[in-house]
């Protein structure tokens, strides 16, 4: 489970720990079909499950907008239950598409979908996941909070558009990096938080501060990630290192990089990179020296911690609590994730 600090409270630990094993049964239970072919894939995705951050997001955000009298939502809320699986499904379903996308054969150690069986069959395996999402969704008979689910996964495809128009844009500007970040990624931990807080019938205030606070740290989150493929360990991150600029999608480093750096350099890394596309040497370790001495890794760190540092001061608006304290938590540990 995601980032459960030493000093979590013990009650809501667990109660959190027992939410999530039945987001995972709900997620199982949901997808089961009458068809082997279709229940052989998605037991096959069950690997790509990493921290699930964005149902904790959902179940912490819930339990910290209406704590309990000691503090801590008692478990069993059904509909935030609900809304944490359909989370985790959406994202599950971008992760099989991004596959397609990225030309990927392995997740987490594994093959993708699309390696195994085709980009055919992952396509509609993502669709699957989609279709269920809204099917669950859909039993809440809450209408505002499942627009809320359908508007962000819209923006998560105007995110991946978005990159996509982008690809090889060599001279991407730092507003539109955000900007693809803001939507891909950061749109559906935003509603995750924002969701709840709503099922929870929270006020205006605290649903627009727990977006408010999903989105920076989802923007964070996208930061880091984006450091971690350029300067992680493939055993820890779970997937091939360099997969961002071997697609031709520019990062916040790269971009720093292109301002700051000489145009000796920005010709070396010109050559670095051409070498890497044609499959000639293995560039990453130049890429990262480079990056380190304009003091592109650097800035992409400051922002990242600027942008924590902001989410946590969104949480100012919740009632002092062990899940407001947790969210608080979850926010800091971005900037130390090895995954």
């Amino acid at each position: 489970m995601l980032l459960l600090a030493d000093g979590c409270d013990r009650r809501l630990g667990a109660i959190l720990q027992d939410e999530l094993a039945d987001v995972s049964r709900r997620f199982s239970a949901e997808l089961l079909a009458d068809l082997p072919c279709v229940n052989a894939l998605v037991d096959h995705i069950e690997r790509y499950r990493g921290k699930m951050l964005r149902p904790t997001l959902a179940l912490v955000s819930g339990m910290a907008a209406a704590p309990g009298l000691d503090g801590v939502a008692p478990r069993g809320n059904e509909p935030l239950r609900i809304i944490a699986t359909v989370v985790e499904m959406i994202h599950m379903a971008t992760l099989v598409h991004d596959d397609v996308l990225d030309e990927a054969e392995t997740r987490r150690g594994g093959d993708t979908v699309n390696q195994l069986k085709g980009n055919e069959t992952a396509v509609m395996l993502g669709d699957y996941l989609i279709s269920h999402a809204y099917h669950l969704c859909s039993g809440l008979n809450m209408p505002k909070v499942s627009r809320m689910i359908a508007a962000s996964t819209n923006v998560v495809c105007e995110g991946e558009l978005l990159q996509l128009a982008n690809r090889g844009n060599w001279d991407l500007e730092e507003s539109v990096y955000f900007d693809i970040i803001r939507r891909k990624t950061a749109s559906l931990c935003a509603t995750s938080c924002a969701a709840a807080a709503e099922l929870q019938d929270a006020g205006p205030e605290v649903v627009g501060d727990l977006h408010a606070y999903g989105e920076k740290l989802g923007v964070a989150y996208q930061i880091v990630d984006d450091l971690l493929d350029l300067m992680g360990e493939e055993g820890m991150v779970g997937k091939p290192l360099g997969r961002d600029l071997s697609q031709g999608e520019i990062t916040l480093p790269m971009i720093h990089f292109r301002r700051q750096a000489s145009p000796s350099q920005q010709e070396r890394m010109r050559e670095v990179l051409e070498d890497e596309a044609r499959k000639r040497s293995n560039g990453m370790a130049a890429v990262r020296g480079m990056l380190c001495d304009t003091g592109s890794i650097d800035y992409a760190h400051r922002w990242s911690e600027t942008l924590v540092a902001e989410a946590r001061g969104a949480l100012a608006v919740l009632p002092d609590s062990p899940a407001s304290q947790l969210l608080s938590d979850m926010a800091d540990a971005v900037l130390t994730r090895q995954f």
